[in-house]
């Protein structure tokens, strides 16, 4: 589990955050041409270290690993705490 905090913090702190994800610069080497039809094309995103599709991805099945892991060790369901009624 530390390696996986230790690994996360190396990433965004050497990362650069852009719109495509996290890469190792901050602006993403485009790629734009036309092809023979005329059609124009633009390719980005193929430098970034993990995408932000790629993180959300991943970050869902690290959560749902950690909740089997959690009934599986308690026995139980893994559920939401209900929320506290408001006393006035």
């Amino acid at each position: 589990m530390i390696k996986i905090i230790l690994l996360t913090t190396t990433l965004f702190f050497t990362g650069c955050l852009n719109k495509h994800g996290v890469s190792a610069q901050y602006y993403s080497g485009c790629k734009e041409y036309y092809d023979l039809q005329g059609y124009y094309h633009k390719e980005c995103g193929e430098d970034d270290i993990i995408t932000y599709e790629e993180a959300e991805t991943k970050t869902k099945r690290s959560i749902a690993k950690i909740k089997n892991k959690i009934k599986k060790t308690f026995g139980q369901e893994v559920s939401k705490p209900k929320p506290i009624p408001n006393v006035e």
